[in-house]
């Protein structure tokens, strides 16, 4: 059976209430509003480790109730100059290809989109997006996002990469993918041969909790990282599931083992309908601290923030300086003063 069947994927309020022996009306009450999608490979992780998996992709009610959340959180549509591509750096672009996922997860800052066949990504869609990149000679990087490209077939999904390959100032091509983690088994060797052949070629996948570091996620990691692919982790800083200097350092080292470089630790955005996700900045910058100076470099990520209405991405770090002026005073990671001349000898 193909990784992508009917039969991969929970999708209506009753599978879900009878796999998981919950009540079916608050389901159905979300699923009007926001459709649902779970595999059965990240189903069967749910029954397993319990609350830190199922908050992330089972509806709750609390999505109905968020009175401060934006639709488009990233005012991603008032940077859109064509349909699927989103222009709000001078040098990069984002492409979206698709509107599918293996899992719609509860906390998407795409929930206007995804998963609801009105915003289904057609072929003049792409083909619109190719022009736009192809005559804005300033881009040299392109992020192919969704939903999540990975759930395109391998076909489709080489037709968009090589159309990109074919634009002369298009230097490196990302994917961002949670594939690795909700439906590993999609990474084959088959998906990785392919990918190798446009190199320089990046993948950011997401994994949110040490919990969804499977054997089948590290080999599906592993297809990847053979293939001469870097690989980086976005992961979302969540409420009652991450919000722990103890569960991130275990998320970063297990990630580090698999061959994935953590890259961003990110502040949930405001979509609407994840308040109840939100945890404060404060939160964040708190793990930061337990981070810097205690973990290896190399398993440290930027913590940031997407500014809601298009601003960008704010890197946000904790404060170790105390003074500035001739001398630099500032703290280590230990709280220890230390000092460094700050002036430029003539």
């Amino acid at each position: 059976m193909s990784p992508i069947s009917a039969e991969t994927f929970l999708t209506t309020p009753e599978a879900v209430a009878q796999a998981l022996n919950i009540p079916v009306e608050p389901l159905r009450a979300v699923h009007v509003v926001y459709p649902l999608r779970i595999s059965t490979y990240y189903l069967n992780l749910i029954q397993q480790h319990g609350l830190p998996l199922w908050k992330q992709a089972v509806p709750d009610l609390s999505e109905l109730t968020d009175t401060v959340g934006l639709t488009d959180s990233l005012g991603e549509e008032s940077f859109s100059p064509v349909p699927c591509v989103v222009h709000k750096y001078p040098d990069r672009a984002l492409l979206l290809v698709s509107n599918q996922c293996a899992m719609y997860c509860r906390f998407c800052t795409r929930k206007r989109k995804v998963g609801k066949p009105e915003m289904a990504v057609d072929d003049a869609a792409l083909t619109q997006g190719f022009q736009y990149l192809s005559n804005t000679q300033c881009i040299s990087d392109v992020l192919i996002s969704g939903g999540d490209p990975l759930m395109l077939n391998t076909a489709r999904l080489e037709w968009i990469i090589r159309s990109l390959r074919a634009i002369p100032h298009i230097v490196t091509i990302r994917i961002g993918t949670r594939v690795p983690c909700t439906l590993p088994l999609r990474v084959t060797p088959k998906l990785a041969a392919m990918l190798k052949k446009y190199h320089p070629l990046y993948i950011n996948t997401h994994f949110n909790h040490p919990a969804e570091i499977t054997p089948e996620a590290q080999q599906a990691c592993t297809y990847l990282a053979e293939a001469g692919i870097p690989l980086g982790c976005q992961t979302v800083l969540l409420r009652g599931i991450n919000d722990s200097p103890a569960i991130i350092k275990e998320l970063l080292y297990s990630l580090i083992r698999i061959r994935v470089k953590p890259y961003y630790l990110f502040q949930a955005d405001q979509a609407k309908g994840t308040a109840h996700f939100r945890t404060t900045v404060d939160t964040g910058l708190s793990i930061m601290r337990e981070l810097i100076g205690h973990v290896t470099g190399m398993a440290i990520p930027t913590f940031a923030l997407d500014a809601p209405g298009g601003g960008g991405k704010i890197p946000l770090t904790p404060e170790y300086i105390t003074h500035k002026g001739d001398t630099l005073e500032f703290t280590n990671y230990k709280g220890e003063p230390y000092s460094y001349p700050n002036w430029i000898v003539s």
